[in-house]
């Protein structure tokens, strides 16, 4: 049987998120005495700590959670197993009319949180990401997704090529984003089953991913601004494609 591992988060909202996500099994919660009420009282028709082990510490005491990674706790640490990853072939079975975003080469905790959060808030059905390079642990994840990744399908990948190769198999149309590109996202008619795919902020789209791509598109900004950083980019996206649908 293989051993299930746990991990560290802190932040309100991810710490809260967690407790609400009944998928999720959270094993220890520490909390400062005010942080237990701002719970109670965020939530006063659910007991979210029934059951669990708390354990109340001072501020100074959560620190040093959280010293590594530079974050602030706001009273909230907890430690968690991982979800159960889905099962891309298995979600995608007699559903239509899909919105996938893929990442290609980001590895930035910060970015890939704050796309999380702008993902699950406009019903983006699903991020697929490289397992080698997903910071699936990292505390600043989970604080920059602001408890958003209880509510998104995360499909970890051994090889995007080969999982792009297979969506467009399966009646997906891949759309690479590329500031070089001639088209603007909003010509697109985002109906049917789609892959968004956005690249590295340093090196764009990778040079053996490109010819997985059906179309290339671009997001139209301010020409003496080079670029936007890509979770800004990717809430543009999702809003636009949200209200489309």
């Amino acid at each position: 049987m293989t051993q299930i591992s746990s991990f560290f988060i802190a932040g309100r909202h991810a710490v809260i998120g967690a407790l609400k996500n009944p998928e999720r099994r959270v094993i220890k919660i520490f909390l400062t005495e005010e942080s237990k009420k701002t719970i109670h009282k965020e939530n006063p028709d659910k007991n979210l700590l029934k059951d669990l082990k708390v354990f109340f510490k001072t501020k100074k005491e959560l620190d040093k959670y959280c010293r590594r990674e530079d974050i602030l706790h706001q009273g909230f640490v907890a430690e968690i197993e991982h979800l159960e990853n889905p099962e891309l072939k298995e979600f995608i079975k007699g559903k239509n009319n899909l919105t996938f975003v893929c990442l290609d080469e980001v590895t930035d905790p910060r970015n890939i949180g704050s796309l999380i959060r702008s993902a699950a808030s406009f019903n983006i059905d699903g991020l697929i990401v490289k397992e080698r390079h997903f910071p699936s642990e990292s505390k600043l994840l989970y604080k920059s997704a602001s408890g958003c990744v209880e509510y998104l399908n995360i499909f970890k990948v051994s090889n995007i090529n080969t999982t792009l190769k297979y969506l467009r198999d399966k009646n997906f149309w891949v759309y690479g984003f590329a500031a070089n590109s001639n088209k603007n996202f909003t010509e697109v008619n985002w109906n049917g089953n789609n892959v968004l795919l956005f690249g590295s902020e340093g090196h764009g789209l990778n040079q053996h991913t490109e010819k997985y791509i059906d179309f290339s598109v671009k997001i139209n900004i301010n020409k003496n601004i080079e670029s936007l950083n890509i979770s800004n980019s990717a809430a543009i996206v999702f809003h636009h494609i949200n209200q489309q649908k």
